[in-house]
């Protein structure tokens, strides 16, 4: 019922409109109301006396930014969204205040309140101090967190003259300038991994986050809360804050999967939707949402024979399978042997704080006769346990003696399936791995190699042509 003497609406709004105001006089030390012009409509004593107002005129009327040079209310009213903490300066003094855009029933702006909430900033400054160290160390910790999600390898750090890894290497540049998935295929060992950093370093999402995750070497039962996420109370123990997901952290980004074969089958079909939808459902939610995350996946299992045993969906291989490249293993590509030893020795010594190391002739010609199953991680593990094992600055083959002698040569000689190959193919393949050795002991320089083969160098360029070997041995500068 309304009060005697308010006879309609409006007289109530009067009322309740005034009794605001002295509110906002007795609350703040200043306070001011524009409508959507941007003329004030009032503006309390407390706030002329800050301003310097003498009083004769009135202020009422006048565009806010005559009277309070500088004033953002205009802006507030223009964008809808209120400023309700800020530092503001009127003349030489420094004060906190409020913006508030005001709106009608409709939803539509119709005028701004600003609020001045503390006119003496000077004794904020402790507060205010403590928060600009706080949010250094935030800037400061998301700074080492970003830096530990950007590519950590170049192309020009994949080691190697042999025309098959100049072509992987070319298969990637092409990869990196394109938005799609990439499938790394190649055993262990092969530098997957510094592929699908090469790659990201190299694409126009290089400066976005690269986060990695190895589906087996995670149990099955948190693989899904890793690469997805989990909401609070999903499940006991989830705690009472949401946990993003590796797809989360790397929106905008890249995903590295490695590992993709040993991914469970549920879960498959959960990766399948993310890459056909651009979406993720976190454990515990009801609500899907979008991502944009580019997938580098990688896998040392043959995906298509598991396709063909029914462990590998073949949708999601067909997904994966846009771009693949194949790395290929370190005994298809020996003739890199005496630059990858000098670039590895290079890194072991350096960390270990010793003189450089490096392998003889005789030696390459020795690690050339295995058939180096770790491929280039195995080789890097071969030679610093020999730089820690013996007190040399040069490794002769003595000083891998623990090597077992499986060449390339045993292994092309004899068909794995026991199957009878013609003789001729035989001499062919054990002659080409000869080649390869004499070509790593003599550190690519034909004429040396030429002469542990014991023939002309004539005879070896005839050679390297018919076993295709002229393009993987770039000529370097012979001995005289």
């Amino acid at each position: 019922m309304a009060r005697p003497g308010l006879t309609n609406d409006a007289d109530v709004r009067s009322l309740a409109s005034n009794a605001l105001l002295r509110l906002f006089d007795s609350l703040y030390e200043g306070a001011v109301v524009v409508d959507r012009a941007g003329r004030i409509t009032w503006i309390n004593d407390k706030y002329k006396a800050l301003i310097g107002w003498n009083g004769a005129d009135p202020v009422e009327g006048r565009m806010v930014e005559e009277v309070i040079p500088n004033s953002r209310l205009r802006h507030v009213m223009e964008s809808g969204r209120a400023e309700l903490l800020d530092v503001f300066a009127i003349g030489s003094r420094q004060v906190v205040v409020s913006r508030i855009p005001l709106q009608d029933e409709s939803g539509a702006v119709i005028g701004g309140l600003g609020v001045i909430l503390y006119d003496r900033v000077q004794a904020l400054k402790p507060i205010v101090s403590k928060f600009q160290h706080l949010q250094a160390d935030l800037a400061s910790a998301r700074r080492e967190l970003a830096e530990t999600r950007q590519a950590k390898y170049r192309f020009s750090q994949m080691v190697g003259l042999s025309a098959r890894l100049r072509e992987v290497k070319e298969q990637a540049r092409r990869a990196a300038e394109r938005d799609a998935t990439v499938l790394l295929l190649g055993e262990t060992g092969t530098g997957k991994e510094l592929m699908a950093h090469a790659i990201h370093g190299a694409s126009r999402r290089a400066d976005k986050p690269l986060v990695g995750l190895n589906a087996a070497a995670i149990p099955e039962t948190l693989l899904e809360s890793e690469l997805f996420g989990v909401e609070p109370g999903a499940y006991t123990g989830a705690g009472a804050k949401p946990r993003p997901g590796k797809f989360q952290l790397a929106d905008g980004g890249t995903l590295f999967l490695d590992e993709v074969g040993d991914m469970p089958l549920m879960l498959q079909a959960k990766l399948l939707r993310v890459l056909q939808e651009g979406e993720v459902e976190p454990i515990g939610s009801n609500r899907l949402r979008s991502i944009d995350v580019r997938v580098i996946a990688a896998t040392s299992r043959d995906l298509k024979a598991m396709v063909d045993a029914g462990s590998f969906r073949a949708d999601l291989y067909y997904r994966l399978n846009v771009l693949p490249i194949r790395l290929p293993p370190l005994r298809e590509r020996l003739v890199d042997l005496p630059v990858l030893c000098e670039a590895l020795l290079e890194q072991i010594t350096e960390k270990a704080g010793e003189p450089v190391k490096s392998v003889s002739a005789a030696g390459l010609a020795r690690l050339a006769t295995y058939h180096w199953p770790g491929n280039v991680r195995e080789l890097g593990n071969i030679l610093q346990l020999a730089a820690a094992r013996h007190d040399v600055r040069v490794l002769g083959p003595e000083h891998f003696d623990d090597l077992p002698v499986t060449a390339p040569v045993a292994a092309s000689a004899v068909a794995t399936n026991g199957e009878v190959r013609a003789l001729r193919d035989v001499v062919a393949a054990a002659e080409k791995a000869e080649i390869v050795k004499a070509l790593a002991a003599a550190h690519g320089v034909k004429l040396n190699a030429a002469k542990l083969l014991n023939i002309s160098r004539a005879q070896l360029y005839e050679k390297l042509a018919t076993h295709g070997l002229l393009s993987e041995t770039p000529d370097r500068k012979e001995a005289v």
